[in-house]
């Protein structure tokens, strides 16, 4: 099993939570992944219905998952069977463009750094031409679980 597949297996979401499709790169400066948004998201179905546009909060969310989450999974170096909880403490985030159903997003993160349990990033989100939509600085933990 490759360390992008364990990574994967590990995450503690399911759909329709769980915004990781794959896993680009992954070290000890940081992490990139994509997620493309389907038709079918549940949270576009209400957010201004004829002209779904993804929220704020849904973003922040994949570029957590994508961009602070997998890369503090990766630092800690859990075997297989760790069971994890994340811990999300912290966002400063700037949205500069809409996504809607279809956009395949680009999550890069860079470490800032990683000590006492706690990861911090700068993280930018883009779609698949470059369009940065979402930027700024993540912060949070991966906790060990015993459930």
């Amino acid at each position: 099993m490759s360390a992008y597949d364990k990574i994967l297996k590990l995450l503690p979401y399911k759909r329709p939570f769980l915004f990781v499709d794959e896993i680009i790169s992954i070290n000890e400066e940081g992490a990139s992944g994509n997620y493309t948004i389907r038709k079918d998201e549940p949270f576009l179905e209400g957010h201004f219905p004829g002209n779904p546009v993804v929220p704020g909060v849904i973003l922040t969310e994949i570029m957590c998952q994508i961009g602070l989450v997998t890369l503090a999974m990766f630092l800690m170096d859990l075997d297989e069977d760790s069971k994890v909880l994340p811990a999300f403490t912290s966002a400063n985030v700037d949205f500069l463009s809409k996504v809607i159903p279809e956009d395949k997003l680009i999550v890069e993160s860079k470490k800032v750094y990683f000590r006492f349990g706690k990861l911090k990033c700068t993280v930018t989100c883009k779609k698949e031409d470059g369009t940065v939509v979402a930027k700024g600085e993540l912060a949070g933990m991966v906790v060990k679980s015993e459930a």
